[in-house]
């Protein structure tokens, strides 16, 4: 953008986007979700039901908690066998005898 009549246009474009209260945002993702994203943020920036359907979905993903690592006993209690009345019992084989 070496064309000084580009950087102006620029420069008006974002300040008549400022002035319709958008903003632009850099966003680290992968490559494969680079449409998503840009389809996403298109329709975020509409008026209507669509965009604040749209935006309460994401509010609704992003607000859930993360999982916290380390907790194994709550894993196994939101597993599906959970009172599948799944016998875990087995039989104490003693094995065979090995000659070392």
């Amino acid at each position: 953008m070496s064309n000084a009549a580009q950087k102006r246009a620029i420069k008006n474009y974002r300040a008549r986007l400022t002035q319709r209260g958008f903003k632009r945002f850099e966003v680290m993702a992968l490559e494969t979700d680079r449409e998503l994203i840009r389809s996403l943020a298109r329709r975020l920036a509409e008026e209507g039901p669509e965009a604040e359907e749209a935006r309460a979905a994401v509010k609704a993903v992003v607000a859930e908690e993360p999982p916290k690592s380390g907790s194994i006993l709550t894993a196994l209690r939101r597993s599906p066998l959970v009172g599948a009345e799944v016998e875990l019992s087995r039989s104490r084989d003693e094995g065979r005898r090995v000659d070392l």
